[in-house]
């Protein structure tokens, strides 16, 4: 088992930037996949990162080249730093784990990401 903390969410003109901070309540370095999703009312829930236990890390296409995934293991802690948010990034965004292969297994709260126009 393993509980998330999403932090970090807001309201942000377009253009601009937030960082979205999710903290394990344990090792995450035996976690293999970590990851953000997003959901917007009506649509299923979708990608945005993941960075796996070795470094690889995998982006939606949607957020390519704008948002990057990091990992801090001292901390247990993985960020999300999105840059040039766009309205369409409006969403509840969800850090998730996996512990075996990349579905993920375990969610947290979600933190919700309003980007005004």
């Amino acid at each position: 088992q393993v509980q998330l903390v999403e932090s970090g969410g807001g309201l942000v003109q377009a253009g601009g930037s937030l960082r979205l901070s999710c903290a394990a309540s344990r090792s995450i370095l035996s976690i293999n996949a970590m990851g953000w999703y997003r959901q917007v009312p009506g649509k299923q829930r979708e990608l945005v990162a993941r960075i796996t236990s070795g470094g690889y890390t995998n982006y939606g296409d949607s957020v390519k080249g704008r948002f990057t995934i990091s990992r801090d293991n001292a901390k247990n802690t993985v960020y999300l730093r999105m840059n040039s948010l766009k309205p369409e990034d409006t969403a509840v965004y969800y850090c998730s784990a996996a512990d075996r292969g990349y579905s993920p297994a375990y969610w947290g709260q979600g933190t919700q990401v309003t980007v005004s126009s």
